[in-house]
């Protein structure tokens, strides 16, 4: 019988991303305690530009994405997130989307499957993701059980089920 396997990647829907920053964008502009203050949110490249004219209503355009980016389905661990920093007579926070796990994470996942997963399974890096394989379907389910249960700071998704 062939070996089953699976894929663990960390990727982000970029429309629900777009989404919801735009549904940000759109209460910023319409809630009262946002009025003249210069609060904004928008792409910029890759990265997402908030800006205010103080440092906590930065923070509280952020809180109001991040509530967006929940509604929407994006975990947090995959928005990274910079300090308030002054720029001029505004304060701006630089936020990125991380997608794909890095080579330390993947040691670090590889590490829990060998040490606590079934003695079955076999996981391999493959760039930027993982491919974890077993003759037990069973024993892939564990595995995925094992990865949702684990304390990991990247968010996980597993497709390419066989």
């Amino acid at each position: 019988m062939a070996d089953s396997s699976f894929d663990i990647v960390s990727k982000i829907d970029r429309q629900e991303a777009d989404n919801a920053l735009n549904q940000a964008r759109k209460e910023v502009e319409q809630r009262y305690d946002f009025k003249g203050t210069g609060a904004s949110i928008a792409w910029s490249g890759e990265s997402i530009l908030i800006t205010a004219n103080t440092e906590e209503r930065a923070a509280a355009v952020l809180d109001v994405f991040q509530s967006k980016l929940i509604k929407r389905g994006i975990s947090l661990k995959s928005l990274d997130s910079g300090e308030p920093t002054a720029s001029g007579k505004e304060f701006r926070i630089v936020s990125t989307l991380k997608e794909g796990i890095s080579q330390e994470n993947a040691k670090k996942i590889g590490k829990i499957i060998r040490d606590e997963g079934p003695k079955s399974v076999k996981s391999q890096i493959q760039g930027d993701e993982l491919r974890v394989s077993s003759k037990s379907r069973d024993d892939l389910q564990e595995v995925q059980r094992l990865l949702k249960a684990a304390d990991l700071d990247v968010d996980l998704q597993f497709t390419n089920y066989r």
